[in-house]
């Protein structure tokens, strides 16, 4: 009798996310502590924990734009530690300056930081060092239009 054949296709990852209440995985769910803020927790890039306090409105846009998760309503958690959220931006756009298409191995922010961007996937693309310099602390529609 033949043995059927074994398969090629690539093992699945044996990593899951739990979350304390599995209803609880949208931003709308989230509820401040009695001080007001909503309790965010992470990994250094050595893998240390770390926890702070942060605004309402911050908890939900990170867990808006995909840079964290829902655990209960009082916590998120950040998904990426600083060199894996780098490595994940220039993974995710191939190693393409978002603005002259050359290849680039940093990343900027769309909207930057000094006027209230976050450091999120949906706000964070690849960019050469010769443009993420120029750009600056521009946003985007400035910096489209020094260039024209």
């Amino acid at each position: 009798m033949l043995a059927a054949p074994k398969s090629t296709a690539a093992p699945q990852p044996t990593k899951r996310i739990t979350m304390a209440e599995p209803g609880l995985l949208d931003a709308s769910s989230l509820r401040p502590t009695r001080q007001g803020f909503i309790r965010m927790r992470g990994k250094t890039d050595n893998g240390r924990r770390w926890y702070q306090e942060v605004d309402p409105e911050l908890a939900i846009t990170l867990v808006r734009e995909r840079a964290a998760v829902v655990v209960n309503r009082n916590t998120i958690r950040r998904i990426y530690a600083n060199k894996e959220f780098r490595l994940f931006i220039l993974k995710r756009d191939h190693y393409i300056c978002h603005f002259c298409g050359q290849y680039g191995d940093t990343i900027d922010h769309m909207l930057p930081r000094a006027k209230g961007g976050h450091t999120t996937p949906d706000n964070c693309v690849c960019a050469c060092n010769e443009c993420n310099q120029s750009k600056a602390d521009r946003d985007l529609e400035e910096f489209i239009g020094a260039l024209q």
